[in-house]
């Protein structure tokens, strides 16, 4: 059998599904406005003095600060359904599909939050490796739940869940150096531009 994975941002789809779906669940202009107020912690993510995890927390805390479990979830399944598909990258989206048809076993392995993202990977039948929100008493805690699936993170996942020596042929499909830990194992690796 083969193995084939997925990363999801940038890979599957032409643009962030975080971005679009904080967008989606406050709107347009209170997504501004408080990107703006985010701008000094991304700077410092880009020249990476923060580590990337930290500060995809602090953006959840700024945008989602205590929110409801079910509101929360209830949006992200809205949006799970119904607008990712206006962002699915046409050509590898195409693969992804050929490696069902084909009876691979197919993983997404991505470092978006599960709250959106199930929806999809349920659509599809195929099994996904995530981020997830931690909530308390139906409140957001303004923490991840688990390991922000990104980097060596994701090698790490996929190790923990497959035997790898299980299939004879792995292809990975990513986009960034949030990848490079699962294509260093893939047969055939595609990397997105």
């Amino acid at each position: 059998m083969r193995l084939a994975l997925f990363d999801f941002d940038g890979t599957l789809t032409t643009k962030d599904s975080l971005e679009e779906f904080v967008k989606f669940a406050v709107g347009k202009p209170s997504y501004y406005f408080k990107l703006a107020l985010f701008s000094p912690i991304f700077f410092l993510y880009k020249i990476k003095i923060m580590d990337n995890s930290y500060a995809k927390e602090l953006l959840f805390r700024l945008y989602f600060h205590k929110i409801n479990e079910d509101e929360f979830k209830k949006k992200a399944q809205e949006y799970g359904e119904t607008k990712i598909n206006d962002i699915i990258r046409e050509d590898i989206y195409e693969k992804f599909l050929q490696h069902i048809q084909d009876g691979d076993k197919v993983l997404i392995v991505s470092a978006s939050i599960r709250s959106w993202l199930q929806p999809w990977a349920d659509k599809h039948k195929v099994e996904l490796l995530c981020t997830e929100l931690a909530f308390k008493d139906k409140i957001f805690t303004g923490h991840f739940a688990t390991i922000n699936c990104h980097g060596k993170e994701k090698l790490r996942r996929v190790q923990a869940h497959l035997n790898l020596d299980d299939y004879e042929k792995i292809y990975t499909y990513g986009d960034s150096s949030g990848d490079d830990a699962i294509l260093a194992i893939a047969d055939v690796k595609v990397i997105v531009k």
